[in-house]
């Protein structure tokens, strides 16, 4: 057995990555933004290129000195990951689809020496095992010097390529297919040391250039492969994660804590054993398993969210009589020392089961160990109050929030990994009060545009390589270009989406039904509304006569957020056209839904249902008049027998209970997310109990009203040009809160004392605005302004 010393110089050769590793970005030259570029496509030319397969490619590169610059442009396809000179370089490339393929830029010098260098590029396709969320057209690598000074690593056939048969995919549960295939590495075929300068190539093979890089609307004869765009996003975080407990093991005498990575966990030959591994919360991390030894071993790792029994999931924190499942890697060591097995893709996992069975000779497991990644947010929104419970509340959701953020918003980390509209709208909002970064919104708003059909319709997630179609998410989209409008001041932008707009709204449009006012019941596709218990697959319930009025209703307030943004970019005569239709819509719902007897709106003509739906969408677009709202409200949150919102609509629930002038109780319908910590939760869950997802972002839009209820900050104009600042401490006593805003940060400190209100609101920069309470309102300026009411 090698010493630490050796083994970690044996795994720095080898090339393994650490927290931050990777170069910071850069600007592409001007030659990569337009036209051709003059490097190739290359491929391995002797595998199928639409088929699985891991492949290595390397590049020589001879320098007379280390260079003070030296900035190359990557991407592949479906992913891959650069090592230079056996280090971290990056990684990607950042989700898109092919007519907005995007590469990264990035200035390798730092790793660059004089003499003999290497460029090392692990490039993979999953194939008929890609995750849902990855497009593709064929296995391929780019590499294209920035200037003229790099041209000598252009990707053409200098380069050398291997099909690395150490890999093969392991379908071992029916959900992978939404995130992916897991691994099976064999480490007696791995290729060892690729990745450094000495290691003997001679027997790889030229690769295979099959098509120069394109840009958009490149000259030629019109035909595109990959459209190739600057990443828009930045690199996503890696910081190594300790798991925290070994809560159970089976199979061996004794148990070391190996997982401080100081105390080696030795397995006798002919062993079977099973530890169990707690993080202690869930995470999305790369876990990355040392060993030595253990030629003909197997090291199977399964990796879940929660432990199960008979009844599901239960206490999260609970262990007895529940066993680990999940999806799953394996590792066959080939006995040499200092072997890091890492999968290709991260995992997300509360809990890590390691089931390893040794052959002939024994094992040791040196550590194990996870790298976080997400997208990188700084944290510059906070909440602070009397009730410790909401900090806990807090942080809950925005770990769920991050947890559903990487190259793009995910709906869940451990199923699907997909951009669903309904989700980011949410999302979106809480990247904006929480972390203030606009980019990955910005991505995904663009993304939506890109899915639309030759029906007009975007689809409900994107990127996505089979198209999935829910309307009512489309009419999302529309409301989060409206969000982003108010939030940002950004107009070529939002511009850029009334022509989106149009179509999406044309498409609901032609689908009024004239006979009753409404949309026409049978629309095409999943019109999912919310996963309320008693409908079924989601929908909103109907009529062979009568289509939903909920998704009637939702269509409606799509067009009065399509009419604000056709009024600011001179467009009067849409604006007008969508206000009418909206407010036909709104008059129709009311005149055949309402039940007088009832107070409350049907769930279409002559439903004998009512649900919480309906008529907070009614409250949200003033179908229901404003003299009746707060009664029809009250009723909602009153009557069990109506169909109940889940955690998903409860955020539309909120807002009807802000616009009825009841917000003062929302930190008293925080009971089902305290429920979820009380069972052991560290995220929120997709749906009340029993859920499938441990972590759906939906579930976590109280970091969202906890600054725009609670502290009240919501942006009163345009661009957030402006600020109305409304409190609703409810019981609270102390309430303070940071708002990031594109002047700086908005600060609220608050004291309450039965209706006295006492404290200071800080805005930044020139902005100003009115601060609310009790029905009266006082003028804010910039800079501190102390509160006494």
């Amino acid at each position: 057995m090698k010493n630490t010393r050796l083994l970690l110089t044996f795994l720095m050769a080898v090339g393994c990555w650490s927290a931050g590793a990777s170069l910071p970005s850069t600007q592409p030259g001007e030659r990569q933004l337009t036209g051709t570029w003059s490097a190739q496509w290359i491929c391995d030319g002797g595998s199928s290129p639409y088929d699985y397969g891991v492949y290595r490619f390397r590049k020589r590169l001879d320098l007379p000195k280390k260079p003070e610059r030296f900035v190359i442009n990557i991407s592949a396809d479906n992913r891959y990951r650069l090592l230079v000179n056996g280090q971290e370089a990056c990684w990607g490339p950042a989700r898109g689809d092919l007519n907005r393929w995007y590469y990264e830029t990035v200035d390798i010098a730092p790793l660059l020496r004089p003499g003999q260098n290497v460029l090392a590029v692990t490039v993979w396709n999953l194939g008929t095992r890609s995750p849902g969320a990855q497009i593709s057209r064929q296995t391929g690598l780019i590499v294209q010097g920035n200037s003229s000074v790099e041209d000598d690593v252009n990707t053409d056939g200098s380069w050398l390529v291997l099909r690395d048969e150490s890999f093969s995919p392991l379908f071992n549960c029916p959900e992978a297919g939404y995130i992916g295939g897991h691994d099976r590495i064999d480490g007696t075929k791995y290729p060892w040391g690729w990745e450094t300068v000495g290691f003997d190539d001679s027997k790889w093979y030229a690769a295979t250039g099959f098509s120069p890089g394109k840009t958009y609307g490149a000259p030629g004869y019109g035909e595109s492969d990959w459209i190739l765009t600057p990443r828009d996003i930045p690199m996503m975080e890696l910081t190594e994660q300790r798991l925290t407990a070994v809560r159970r093991q089976q199979g061996l005498a004794s148990l070391p804590t190996f997982i401080d990575g100081r105390s080696p966990l030795k397995i006798p030959a002919r062993t079977k054993c099973t530890v169990l591994l707690d993080q202690g919360f869930l995470t999305t991390a790369y876990p990355e398993l040392k060993v030595s030894g253990g030629k003909g071993s197997k090291i199977k790792l399964t990796y879940s969210e929660a432990l199960f029994d008979e009844r599901g999931k239960g206490n999260r924190n609970e262990i007895d009589g529940r066993e680990c499942r999940g999806f799953a890697d394996e590792f066959l060591p080939d006995g040499a020392d200092g072997r890091l097995f890492r999968p290709l893709w991260f995992k997300t996992y509360r809990y890590i089961q390691l089931d390893i069975e040794t052959g002939a000779a024994p094992l040791v497991v040196e550590d194990l160990y996870g790298i976080y990644t997400g997208y990188p947010f700084d944290v510059r929104g906070s909440f602070e109050s009397d009730d410790p419970a909401l900090e806990k509340i807090w942080e809950t959701g925005w770990r769920t929030a991050r947890l559903c953020a990487h190259e793009t918003y995910f709906d869940c980390p451990y199923y699907e990994q997909l951009q669903y509209a309904g989700d980011t709208r949410i999302q979106a909002l809480i990247s904006l009060y929480v972390s203030g970064d606009d980019r990955l919104v910005r991505k995904a708003i663009r993304m939506y545009d890109l899915s639309r059909s030759y029906e007009g319709i975007t689809c409900s997630r994107y990127p996505s390589h089979i198209p999935q179609y829910i309307p009512p998410f489309s009419l999302y989209w529309i409301g989060m270009i409206h969000d982003y409008w108010m939030h940002r001041s950004d107009d070529a932008f939002v511009r850029s989406f009334l022509p989106g707009i149009r179509t999406v709204l044309s498409w609901f449009t032609e689908k009024i039904d004239p006979h009753t006012g409404l949309l026409k019941n049978g629309l095409p596709h999943w019109n999912f509304t919310d996963w309320a218990t008693s409908w079924e697959r989601g929908i909103a319930p109907e009529s062979d006569s009568s289509g939903s009025a909920i998704t009637t209703l939702q269509l409606a307030a799509a067009l009065d957020d399509a009419a604000d943004l056709m009024r600011r970019y001179d467009r009067p005569a849409e604006a007008k056209e969508y206000a009418a239709i909206s407010a036909g819509l709104k008059k129709n719902v009311y005149e055949k839904c309402w039940d007088a007897s009832k107070g409350l709106l049907r769930d279409y003509i002559g439903s004998p249902t009512y649900s919480q739906h309906v008529n907070i969408m009614g409250i949200l677009t003033d179908a229901i008049p404003h003299k009746d709202q707060r009664a029809v409200f009250e009723r909602i949150d009153s009557d069990p027998s109506l169909t109940q919102t889940t955690f998903y609509y409860k955020f539309y629930l909120i807002r009807a209970l802000k616009k009825v002038g009841l917000a003062d109780r929302y930190t008293e319908m925080l009971g089902p997310w305290q429920q979820m910590i009380d069972i052991g939760l560290t995220t929120f869950a997709e749906t009340p109990e029993p859920t499938r997802s441990d972590c759906h972002a939906w579930s976590s839009s109280p970091n969202y009203d906890l600054l725009a209820t609670v502290c009240g900050v919501e942006p009163a104009s345009p661009g957030f040009a402006t600020v109305r600042i409304a409190p609703h401490p409810g019981r609270l006593k102390q309430i303070k809160g940071v708002v990031p805003h594109p002047q700086g940060d908005i600060t609220v400190e608050l004291q309450r004392d039965g209706d006295k209100l006492s404290g200071q609101v800080a805005l930044p920069g020139q902005l100003t605005g009115d601060f609310v309470w009790n029905g009266k309102t006082v003028k804010l300026h910039p800079g501190v302004n102390p509160i006494r009411f």
